[in-house]
C-alpha cells in the first residue's frame, strides 16, 4: 500500500516525516550505481535485473566489511 504523507500546516522549519527516509535512503543506495542513474534500459526485465545486481553488490560490500 502507498500512503501519501503531507507536511502539516503548523510545522515550522525542518520536520522529519514518518518512514519517508527509508525510501529516500534506498533510492540513494541504488543511484550510486552509474547504470541506474539514468534510464538506459529498453525493457523492464533488464532494468529489474540491474536493480537486483545493485542490491547484490551493496550486500556483498557490506558483508566484506563485517
Amino acid at each position: 500500500t502507498i500512503e501519501i504523507v503531507r507536511r502539516s500546516d503548523t510545522a515550522q522549519g525542518f520536520e522529519v516525516l514518518p518512514r519517508r527516509w527509508v525510501v529516500e535512503r534506498t533510492l540513494a543506495w541504488l543511484n550510486r550505481n552509474r547504470r541506474l542513474g539514468k534510464d538506459f534500459e529498453t525493457s523492464l526485465a533488464s532494468a529489474e535485473s540491474w536493480v537486483y545486481l545493485a542490491n547484490i553488490q551493496l550486500l556483498v560490500h557490506r558483508l566484506g566489511r563485517a
